[in-house]
């Protein structure tokens, strides 16, 4: 079971990301947009950059003593908890904003739906460790920090943010705060979950075999 949610977690992982990613520099490039903008702001989407995240932690899980930062307990927690918090920002702040078709409502599912259900199963049942603590809270949140700071710093020089609730030429520095103080509420309590699940629930598979 353990190996089968790593393999499923790397086949929606990669095909959704490779897939989106054709899909998303040809709807740029076509617009007028340079190869290189279009392959940037590809980059520059947080659900992209969580999804190749989560693709790398299943992979250091099939593949012992390689990719062994991927397979620290708090690098895998924080994984879960920043993808967990893609599939709830999107289904309530994104979903209702477009109407993808076909094959880009196929990739829309998988990246926002379908990866964050299989890397909270996983972590739930086989990637807890027992070791993770509450002062490791402010862990958690120094990824979604490095991409903010990323976020803000390439806006000006891109004139453009990957998300419209970061948009803050248009709706203003007040609501663009509001959403960013609301997103960090969410990802202090899923790291406060996790943690919580981590200390407290019964030992997983692989905490049982250490």
């Amino acid at each position: 079971m353990l190996g089968a949610l790593h393999l499923l977690g790397i086949l929606i992982g990669v095909v959704a990301v490779v897939v989106q990613f054709f899909l998303a520099v040809d709807v740029h490039t076509s617009a007028g947009m340079s190869l290189g903008g279009a392959v940037v702001k590809f980059f520059s989407f947080f659900t992209i950059l969580t999804n190749i995240f989560a693709v790398l932690v299943h992979a250091s899980g099939v593949m012992p003593g390689r990719l062994a930062f991927f397979a620290r307990p708090r690098v895998e927690a924080t994984a879960a908890v920043a993808i967990t918090i893609v599939g709830i920002v999107y289904h309530l702040l994104l979903a209702e904003l477009w109407d993808p078709q076909g094959l880009q409502k196929a990739t829309d599912i998988m990246l926002h739906y379908a990866a964050p259900i299989v890397m909270v199963v996983w972590w739930l049942g086989f990637g807890r460790s027992g070791r993770l603590r509450w002062s490791d809270i402010p862990v958690f949140l120094i990824y979604p920090f490095v991409y903010l700071g990323y976020v803000l710093l390439r806006a000006p020089i891109a004139g453009e943010v990957p998300y419209p609730f970061l948009d803050f030429w248009q709706n203003g520095w007040p609501s663009v705060i509001t959403m960013i103080a609301g997103i960090l509420a969410m990802f202090i309590v899923a790291a406060a979950l996790a943690v919580a699940a981590d200390r407290y629930l019964p030992s997983s598979a692989r905490a049982s075999r250490q």
